[in-house]
């Protein structure tokens, strides 16, 4: 092993540039921090080779002193924290002082800024050995930092980079996450002397969303929810996408604590368990959301790239995110977010009904053929049964008097239904134009959400074993066990500790009876050692329920009076999520007028 010795300055420095500089992107995202934390409110990025060959970020922050320069390069120096205090409530997005000494042991870095005081600017070039230089130069207040040929001393690290295109995806993608963070600062990104795109700087909600539609695309934005929560001293808002525009990789989350983006299992948990009714397993949510909590109930400082936190009560944020974000989501009913803005106006039903029951659908052709008309309707060979039939069917195909839309104030979101397409979708007419309804898929959400508040109605049937269950498990899985105990008691799984390693299944929830008794308990007890909770048992209970609804449904090719139909309508428009069934379907779709007119070209 040889003799133990002192690193050089340079050997350590670039080893410390490992933990910090992993690509063109860590240098992107240290310098734009910096300029933020100088309170900058435009930023120009130049990159070239994706970064490779040249970072440069200009900003008009406060700039540095000419007495300081020297100091922004060494390792440790910074201006952001003095005490141990202020490293417990850190708000500044950089603080350890190493980014700009890490970045220029591995690049050739040169540094211009001038303050609002001073007379006039300083240059700072750093050659191979590390060497600073510093001399005038012109140049605005604020800062200008470039890099360039980056690794070139470290040719082992140069080569672990990738294409140009895919370096410079990872550069533009911190680029967006530093703009959705700070919506008062403007940003500028050019590659390779090409204008990518400037956003200005953002003073009202509106610009707001106008940003967020620019960096997450239109799509999300229109299938987005506005979201402001608070509780606890936590505050939550921004957007999630409803269930239906759910994406296949986990590439459009944005997470904010506190200004500072971040990627963390807790939080993943959290909204992954908030969408757990309304999505496929396989599919993933988009949202953008910031988090306000007390600085110093979360510690930024557990990670070199601070992409990670530790917040101080992990189960109260948990709780927090995923009842903000289960609330949201719970409130879209069918029609309720695609409502219309305008207000409404009185109209009057036809004077024989006072119920939705009565509305006739307009005039239709006349009575189909015995052979198609049966099938169709499901019609029974008994003649008199037929004969009824068809007069009712004659009656519905009498010339209706059409409903006057914009007289009326009470149309409901979903309108009325006019007919069924297939035995499948239901047609309904509203105020903006024809609404289709998957009527099994509409069902399926009713049903479900019906039983699960039945069954949150009472007490969870627990049904005790005959033989008591031994599982096998790990002294840290026994010692939670024996701690949570009693909080599993209500849910219907009733633990006993019986020995080291090794726990007892007493009572298990009756729809769980069936379950494999070991991985169910396995999976709780991971869940509760990870972050305080576990929803293991409501989410099996809730796959059996969903299962159940499905086959209580009403199926395709059945169907429907014009009463049943709306009264399916009325009951999507009362029930939480039924916008999508229990898989993350959507339930409804609507043409509004203009579509349609479009479509046939009505008006050219």
């Amino acid at each position: 092993m040889g003799r133990i010795h002192h690193l050089s300055s340079t050997l350590a420095n670039q080893i410390a540039a490992g933990e910090v500089v992993e690509r063109p992107a860590s240098v992107v995202k240290e310098l734009l921090e910096n300029s933020l934390d100088a309170g900058a409110t435009r930023l120009e990025i130049d990159l070239e080779a994706g970064g490779t060959r040249l970072v440069r970020v200009r900003d008009d922050g406060e700039g540095i002193d000419a007495a300081d320069l020297p100091l922004a390069v060494a390792r440790h120096a910074t201006s952001k924290i003095g005490t141990l205090d202020d490293l417990e409530q850190v708000l500044s997005l950089g603080f350890r002082g190493e980014a700009l000494a890490s970045i220029a042991s591995v690049s050739r870095l040169s540094l211009t800024s001038a303050t609002e005081a001073a007379a006039h600017a300083n240059r700072l070039e750093l050659d191979v050995n590390g060497e600073a230089r510093l001399t005038p130069a012109a140049h605005p207040r604020g800062t200008t930092i470039e890099v360039r040929e980056l690794f070139f001393n470290t040719p082992a690290r140069r080569k672990f980079l990738r294409a140009e295109r895919t370096e410079y995806g990872h550069c533009e993608e911190v680029v967006r996450r530093l703009a959705l963070a700070r919506f008062e600062a403007g940003f500028q990104l050019r590659h390779n002397q090409k204008p990518v795109f400037a956003l200005r700087p953002c003073a009202s909600p509106g610009e707001r969303e106008q940003r967020v539609a620019t960096l997450c695309g239109a799509p999300f934005l229109e299938q987005s929810l506005a979201i402001e929560f608070e509780a606890s001293s936590l505050l939550l808002r921004g957007w999630v996408a409803q269930p239906a525009f759910s994406r296949s990789q986990a590439d459009l989350q944005y997470f904010f604590v506190n200004g500072r983006v971040v990627r963390d299992r807790l939080v993943t948990h959290a909204v992954r368990q908030a969408y757990r009714d309304v999505m496929y397993h396989d599919r993933h949510p988009a949202y953008v959301l910031y988090l306000e909590i007390d600085p110093t109930l979360v510690d930024v400082n557990v990670h070199p790239t601070k992409h990670e936190v530790r917040f101080r009560d992990a189960r109260l944020v948990h709780d927090f995110l995923f009842h903000a974000l289960h609330r949201t989501l719970a409130e879209t009913r069918a029609g309720a977010v695609a409502a219309p803005q305008m207000q409404p106006a009185p109209m009057s039903l036809p004077a024989e009904s006072g119920a939705s029951a009565a509305y006739a659908p307009p005039a239709m052709a006349s009575a189909p053929a015995g052979g198609f008309a049966q099938q169709a309707l499901g019609w029974g060979r008994d003649e008199r049964a037929i004969a009824d039939t068809f007069a009712a069917y004659r009656e519905l195909s009498r010339p209706a008097k059409a409903i006057d839309f914009s007289a009326d104030d009470d149309v409901p979101p979903l309108g009325f239904a006019i007919a069924q397409l297939k035995g499948i979708y239901i047609l309904a007419e509203n105020r903006d134009g024809l609404v289709i309804v998957d009527m099994h898929a509409a069902h399926e959400r009713i049903t479900y959400e019906r039983m699960k508040a039945a069954r949150d109605a009472g007490e969870v049937l627990a049904q005790p074993l005959l033989v008591p269950s031994r599982i096998d498990v790990s002294r840290r899985e026994a010692d939670c066990v024996e701690e949570h105990a009693e909080s599993l008691a209500p849910l219907g799984l009733v633990l006993e500790r019986a020995g080291e390693e090794s726990v007892l299944v007493r009572e298990v929830p009756v729809l769980l009876a069936d379950a494999d008794l070991g991985a169910l308990v396995r999976d709780v007890v991971a869940d509760l050692l990870e972050f305080g909770r576990s929803a293991r048992l409501e989410a099996r209970a809730d796959e059996i329920l969903a299962g159940m609804a499905c086959h209580a449904s009403v199926r395709a090719n059945r169907a429907l009076s014009i009463p049943e139909m709306n009264a399916l309508l009325r009951d999507m428009e009362r029930t939480e999520r039924s916008g999508q069934c229990n898989h993350g379907r959507p339930t409804w779709a609507l043409q509004t007028l203009a579509e349609l007119d479009r479509l046939f070209l009505r008006g050219r």
